[in-house]
């Protein structure tokens, strides 16, 4: 059974920065396109949660992904729903909210 997928405040607002910083760079129209396949990788993650690289030792339950070499995709798996922390683009830091 898919589970939910569901963003927390901060990678919400990671993901409008990025449509921003994309849109302000090469235009609204490639802004679109990119976050368009990156929502729909995100959402997958509920027919296959289990993905990515446990990184337990930043956080317990912590996993760690990337799309397209260019977003890292820190988020973590419960029996219901995978929850997206941070969305960090060109290697950004990973700093979680406790």
């Amino acid at each position: 059974m898919a589970r939910r997928v569901l963003f927390s405040t901060q990678a919400r607002a990671d993901f409008d920065d990025l449509y921003s910083y994309i849109a302000d760079n090469a235009g609204p129209v490639i802004a679109d396109a990119y976050t368009t396949r990156l929502d729909r990788y995100v959402l997958s993650f509920g027919e296959f949660p289990e993905r990515g690289t446990r990184s337990d030792h930043i956080r317990p339950g912590l996993r760690i992904t990337s799309f397209e070499r260019r977003i890292t995709i820190a988020f973590t798996v419960n029996e219901d729903a995978v929850i997206i922390l941070r969305l960090l683009y060109a290697g950004r830091s990973l700093l979680l909210p406790d």
